[in-house]
């Protein structure tokens, strides 16, 4: 099973507030378990939402909006793509990561769809395309 793992944001986050060097240092050592057991992807930190846009989609019409975005508590500041045996082990992974924040902060787990979760709804051609162009960005990517 494949996991997104997300750090909630934070008003420090938002303000581009930077990690310490020892902030740097115990998430680095994290990433570094992580990787070891072969349970990380990717992951990255993001920029705050001041620097971003949102797109609304209303029918055939788009509308962006730019940022900043005033709720912060459901922005994310950084992620991770995770491969865990359930989403206990996310859990327990989680729990085990240092604090991203300076102050209380959040970590969000959920679950990545695979094409076998769709079942019988998703039609054969799709479910090709979708593993031709994961083969494809996989190459491109390594």
């Amino acid at each position: 099973m494949r996991f997104m793992v997300m750090v909630k944001a934070t008003k420090d986050s938002e303000a581009g507030v930077m990690p310490t060097a020892e902030e740097f240092t115990a998430m680095g050592a994290f990433n570094e378990e992580l990787v070891k057991a072969g349970v990380m992807e990717a992951g990255e930190g993001l920029h705050p939402s001041s620097r971003g846009a949102r797109v609304a989609f209303s029918g055939k019409d788009r509308r962006v909006i730019d940022g900043p975005f005033t709720e912060t508590k459901e922005l994310v500041a950084g992620f991770w793509i995770w491969k865990c045996a359930s989403l206990q082990e996310a859990i327990s992974w989680v729990k085990k990561c240092p604090n991203p924040m300076r102050t209380d902060s959040e970590i969000e787990i959920r679950q990545i769809y695979s094409a076998e979760d769709f079942g019988d709804a998703l039609p054969a051609e799709v479910r090709e395309q979708e593993e031709r162009l994961r083969k494809e960005a996989a190459s491109r990517a390594g």
